[in-house]
């Protein structure tokens, strides 16, 4: 925990992303950095609208261990928006979204 999952079509330092992204999760929801683990899945083809635009999409799945309150998640939501753009070489077209949530009950590690 946290588990991040990063979908992306757009270009994208995805190491310095995610090197920037985990003291932020650390610092908002009070997270331990060696427990941060981002994980990235390249999107070969999306299709946005009515597909008139060569768009591209980074989506940002962050899964806490409950009991954060959705106050502190959406300032990770809105901390991890305003990180993005540094990390994208793409400038124009680019959809961003993240969200945060809660872990199911059932989740385990070891």
């Amino acid at each position: 925990m946290p588990q991040i999952t990063v979908d992306y079509s757009a270009p994208l330092d995805r190491r310095g992303f995610a090197l920037a992204l985990h003291p932020i999760v650390v610092e908002t929801v009070d997270a331990t950095l060696d427990a941060c683990k981002t994980r990235f899945r390249e999107v070969e083809e999306l299709v946005v609208g009515d597909g008139a635009a060569d768009d591209h999409i980074v989506h940002v799945d962050i899964a806490l261990l409950a009991g954060r309150t959705a106050e502190a998640k959406a300032r990770l939501s809105d901390a991890v928006l305003a990180l993005l753009p540094a990390y994208l070489k793409a400038k124009e077209g680019v959809h961003l979204s993240v969200e945060v949530h809660d872990l199911d009950g059932s989740y385990r590690k070891r």
